[in-house]
């Protein structure tokens, strides 16, 4: 299937500054092609991993993808998005962001076919009086106050430090298609502002006629018609240190049947048939949740490996059965990370007294009929003798105790 074909099939086209000339030009030839990220923080999350999939897609045909993270526009901040303006980071801060988002990108493209750059390496260069003379003369005011990004801000108010980010970002493009050969960059759906101006900006120093592209993507809106990402808990992130694989695992696992399918065509890379197969699962017999666990094993498989996929459905077989005994303390780490907990003294003392003193149990007689009606599991294994000892030292290398009460509640432990 041709690339923006199958981009078409799985929605993730919004806006193209040349559909037939950018067609003709990735079915004659591999290109390279491009996607920035600015350094604002320390680690993607899943709102940020859109454009980045179809970045992958294009290497997955044999294009060259071209990935700038913006350690000088992060130094300025973009105005995209946001009502107000951004808090100037220290540079040390944005020299680590830098190192962190670089990490990811690696795993997510691999070493080879893949360039990954840094725009702070020549934007630092210019000087105030090249930037404007060679390119400050080159944007007209109207016409950057037209931008949508500037002008949804001129209400509240912008800065000239945001007000100029669209230049930068255009010096980019042109810098990208000088010296890495890139004719298309990419974005999110407010990024066309941003992107028109990089092409606007290399018809006037390379000429009217040179072949650039630009290709936004779809605001993604869950079913509900909220924004696409947010949990209770915040963003997913992309770094397992915020947000664990069995967490992630769950996020996708526990997707809307009204949005899963629309999900499998943007993060998977899973063929058209297998996703109508998927779909028709979903109509059919959406009780079994058949496309949401393979939602949930292909971009956490992706994004953490195949390691972290088999980790996750263990720690959700566990958790189902109640099964625990044999999990790592690394998987109750990232199974148990939100669940009750306690923190109860290295000391073995009589199961009732203990689920008591350490508010497991509102009272010694509740707690009583609990163990001696087998509501009760420590570790897994069901305790029925209101006599019987708890040992924290027993299971876990001694850093746990796992309670479950009932079929659904657990409660964790933690050994002083």
């Amino acid at each position: 299937m041709d690339i923006l074909n199958e981009l078409e099939w799985r929605g993730a086209i919004n806006q193209v500054t040349n559909e037939e000339g950018l067609r003709k030009l990735t079915s004659e030839n591999k290109i390279a092609l491009y996607c920035g990220t600015d350094p604002t923080g320390d680690s993607l999350h899943i709102g940020h991993l859109i454009p980045f999939m179809i970045l992958k897609r294009f290497q997955l045909a044999g294009h060259h993808p071209v990935i700038i993270i913006g350690g000088g526009t992060g130094a300025i901040g973009d105005p995209s998005g946001r009502k107000s303006e951004r808090q100037l980071q220290t540079m040390d801060q944005v020299h680590h962001n830098e190192e962190a988002l670089t990490a990811q990108m690696k795993k997510l493209f691999g070493t080879e076919n893949f360039t990954i750059v840094n725009n702070y390496e020549w934007l630092s260069k210019i000087s105030l009086l090249d930037f404007l003379r060679d390119y400050g003369k080159l944007f007209n005011i109207n016409t950057m106050l037209n931008k949508e990004v500037v002008a949804s801000r001129l209400d509240a108010g912008i800065s000239y430090t945001e007000f100029t980010y669209q230049i930068l970002q255009s010096v980019d493009f042109l810098h990208l298609y000088r010296h890495n050969d890139v004719q298309l960059q990419i974005g999110g759906s407010d990024q066309w502002g941003n992107i028109t101006a990089g092409i606007d900006l290399i018809h006037k120093i390379e000429g009217p006629a040179t072949k650039v592209y630009g290709l936004t993507i779809p605001l993604m809106l869950k079913a509900d018609g909220t924004k696409f990402g947010k949990t209770a808990g915040g963003a997913v992130w992309l770094d397992p240190e915020k947000t664990s694989p069995y967490e992630f695992y769950q996020f996708w696992i526990n997707q809307d049947d009204r949005d899963v399918v629309k999900y499998l065509k943007y993060f998977t890379f899973l063929s058209k048939e297998e996703i109508d197969d998927l779909a028709e699962k979903v109509k059919n017999e959406p009780w079994k949740r058949e496309a949401q666990r393979r939602l949930a094993q292909e971009v956490t498989k992706f994004v953490h490996g195949q390691e972290a996929v088999e980790e996750a459905e263990r720690i959700s077989k566990a958790l189902f059965s109640g099964d625990v005994a044999d999990l790592s303390v690394a998987e109750i780490e990232q199974g148990f990370k939100n669940m009750p907990s306690v923190d109860v003294e290295n000391k073995k003392e009589n199961i009732i007294v203990w689920l008591t003193d350490n508010g497991i149990e509102p009272s010694r007689r509740q707690a009583r009929q609990d163990v001696s009606s087998g509501a009760i599991r420590i570790n897994g294994e069901k305790v029925d003798d209101v006599d019987a000892e708890i040992d924290p030292q027993a299971h876990f290398d001694g850093k746990f105790v796992i309670v479950r009460k009932g079929k659904k509640h657990y409660y964790l432990a933690r050994v002083k």
